[in-house]
């Protein structure tokens, strides 16, 4: 229990205490955190910083996808694909308790379409080998809409089955922190790199900012790692201003609904909408996430917004897919995230033009760059890019061993309930219900959420704000932004209480949260919600 512990005090004591670091990790999201895992479990002593808080940007905002991307196949990416698959099948069996199987149903409208996309999933599977999730086939009609109630029959000659998998993005982010945590790493957030340090034009460590108590740090290291995602060129361009952009920003939005829409446990994938691009609709705890778009921008940002085409677009691609579709007004929130992916030699609005696979370069000054890539292979891109701070930084070589590393909380139990996604973390929280049985009292009703889960992520998953808590140790903005707001004034409350902070801290946090929650609704609840104040309207709510 100790090691699983992210504690910003303790890890603040251990900053102080290090003059000297092996690597210095930039980013914690889960290429930064899988880095992190594996430097720190080869013995490397490893600092991770974190300018927001861990999976704020865009590891908490994919599909919710484990897979090995059947559209990559469809694009001839045969090798990623490859490697994705294998990757599936370590993540399954290291984090059992939050990456499931999950069935995929293709329904088709012509038998030429049936045909081929059951061939595209035979090689599928073939090609994951004995990391399979099962074997693809072919559904009549009668059996997809067995499976697919909800689906549009006009003209619908059946589908074809697949598994991949499914599970919760930014929870494992934090179980990978925790993981990091108990091989000996320090991981801080709110904690800002301002400046790269140099030696003889070498990155030698990095200047950096704690957010929380603004004091300044300089911190040396013989590696400095950049696993910033979109943010990657910022940092970059304190080693060479100047430089060529390395990472074009393309944004996915997602719409949640509740699961009445697809009234399934399998997913739907549409394999190609009106402009070429996948959507799927996938079960997620208790709802259904519709998405993604893919769409070019020239900007980042930590809080990216949905653009009203993106919404247009997916609300009418499903349209056409479900015999009662969800509208606007069904929607419980929506959410975008970027993806870093690797900057075209020539200008284009086309994301498909752009590289999905990652890139790992070495700057002249030995600041070592990782980006792009997919969630499901951060443990090997993770891997790499350690094999090559070894290089650089002449550190004593030690193998990767992260394939057989179980990430924190994994549990091959099979009974399901709310806690699940905690694994084995769940007798934790079930243990602060028994030593206090109010904190059994849910936040909001109808949803499975409690004020002790709120005391667990602040004590034990270094949960610093209001928007922490509610967005990704639970997932409640993500799946139901009204509801997040009727919560945030107790979760506000809970925070003060547990990190000593004054009644007009807990009032600027509901406040913040407020606006922040504003952008995950659609534009007529926006309105709705700004009738009130918003500290009179949460307490009405709550």
């Amino acid at each position: 229990m100790a090691g699983a512990i992210l504690n910003r005090n303790v890890f603040l004591k251990q900053l102080n205490e290090e003059s000297y670091w092996d690597l210095i990790v930039v980013g914690g999201g889960a290429t930064g955190l899988g880095i992190a895992v594996d430097s720190a479990s080869r013995g490397y002593k490893t600092l991770l910083l974190e300018q927001a808080d861990f999976a704020k940007g865009t590891s908490s905002r994919s599909t919710k996808l484990v897979h090995g991307g059947v559209r990559y196949l469809a694009q001839g990416n045969i090798r990623l694909v490859y490697d994705a698959l294998r990757e599936r099948g370590i993540l399954q069996k290291n984090a059992a308790h939050l990456v499931k199987r999950q069935s995929f149903i293709i329904p088709c409208y012509s038998w030429l379409e049936k045909t081929k996309y059951l061939i595209g999933l035979k090689l599928y599977d073939w090609l994951a080998g004995r990391f399979s999730f099962g074997k693809s086939r072919f559904l009549n009609k009668k059996e997809i809409l067995q499976k697919l109630p909800s689906l549009n029959a006009k003209n619908l000659v059946g589908g074809v089955e697949y598994y991949d998998g499914q599970f919760d993005d930014a929870r494992l982010t934090i179980n990978l922190a925790q993981t990091a945590a108990e091989q000996g790493a320090v991981l801080l957030n709110y904690f800002k790199v301002t400046g790269l340090l140099k030696e003889n034009s070498r990155t030698s460590g990095v200047k950096a900012l704690d957010a929380e108590t603004k004091k300044e740090y300089t911190l040396q290291a013989k590696v400095v790692i950049n696993a910033t995602g979109v943010f990657v060129d910022d940092l970059l361009q304190m080693d060479k201003p100047g430089r060529r952009p390395l990472v074009r920003p393309s944004q996915g939005v997602h719409l949640v609904v509740d699961k009445s829409f697809l009234h399934s446990s399998s997913a739907m994938m549409i394999p190609k909408t009106a402009d070429g691009r996948v959507l799927f609709a996938v079960p997620w705890h208790n709802h259904v996430l519709l998405g993604t778009t893919d769409t070019p921008l020239d900007k980042h940002s930590l809080e990216p917004e949905a653009l009203q085409k993106e919404i247009r677009f997916i609300l009418d691609t499903v349209k056409q897919y479900l015999s009662q579709p969800p509208e606007e007004g069904d929607v419980l929130s929506v959410f975008a995230g970027l993806r870093p992916l690797a900057a075209p030699q020539k200008a284009t609005s086309s994301t498909k033009e752009i590289s999905r696979d990652h890139k790992l370069l070495v700057s002249e000054s030995g600041l070592i760059t990782i980006t792009g890539g997919k969630w499901t292979t951060y443990r090997k891109m993770a891997e790499e890019t350690v094999d090559k701070a070894i290089e650089v930084g002449a550190l004593h070589k030690v193998s990767c061993v992260t394939k057989n590393i179980r990430i924190h909380g994994c549990s091959d139990a099979s009974t399901k309930n709310d806690l699940s996604v905690y694994g084995t973390d769940q007798n934790g929280i079930a243990d602060l219900i028994n030593q206090s049985p109010f904190l059994a009292k849910k936040l909001v009703e109808d949803l499975p959420y409690t004020e002790a889960e709120v005391i667990w992520a602040i004590r034990t998953e270094m949960a610093r704000n209001v928007e922490d808590v509610l967005a990704r140790r639970l997932r409640l903005l993500f799946l139901d932004a009204k509801a997040a707001l009727a919560a945030a004034p107790r979760v506000g409350e809970l925070l003060a209480t547990e990190l000593h902070y004054t009644e007009s801290w807990r009032r600027a946090q509901v406040e913040e949260f407020t606006k922040l929650a504003h952008q995950y609704l659609l534009h007529s609840d926006r309105q709705v919600a700004d009738e009130k104040p918003a500290e009179e309207r949460l307490k009405k709510s709550a």
